[in-house]
């Protein structure tokens, strides 16, 4: 597939160790793709450990394929449990957070398209969750990363 001026577009390729990587003291980001027609991370969770604070996006579908483990989503009001081989996507709006369920790991890789130059989001996420800087520190920066957060204090249980 080309652009409008008949060049083809480069591909993007990442091979393994090429990713940048962010740890948090529940899990870790390897960041593959950031931007442009996808962005692209995997994420692994310690045993019933949060994947992200209850958001939404308003440009961006996001696309969860889970590898091993087994993850709990909260999407709009309702409580899905997806285990290995399962895929999720999230359409532009609908509020939604995930972890891994009680008692269990996770390991998914997250898409999110359009792409969203976000790294900076998961460095700030895990500088947060290491008690470096303050969760408000995320507010002013929700439309520069498409992540608007919602409030809702307890996501893992069913409304």
């Amino acid at each position: 597939m080309g652009d409008h001026s008949g060049r083809t577009a480069a591909p993007l390729v990442v091979l393994p160790g090429e990713a940048g990587t962010e740890s948090m003291p529940d899990g870790a980001f390897e960041l593959l793709a950031d931007g442009g027609a996808v962005s692209a991370s995997r994420l692994t969770l310690a045993t019933g450990a949060d994947g992200a604070p209850p958001h939404h996006h308003k440009l961006s579908h996001e696309t969860f394929y889970v590898l091993d483990g087994t993850v709990v989503f909260r999407l709009g009001d309702s409580l899905t449990t997806v285990g290995k081989g399962g895929l999720v996507v999230v359409p532009p709006g609908l509020d939604h957070a995930f972890g891994a369920v009680e008692g269990e790991t996770a390991d998914m890789v997250i898409l999110l398209s359009p792409g969203i130059e976000r790294f900076a989001y998961f460095a700030q996420l895990a500088a947060i969750s290491r008690g470096e800087e303050e969760f408000a520190s995320l507010l002013p920066v929700q439309d520069r990363f498409d992540v608007h957060l919602v409030d809702v204090p307890d996501w893992r249980t069913a409304p």
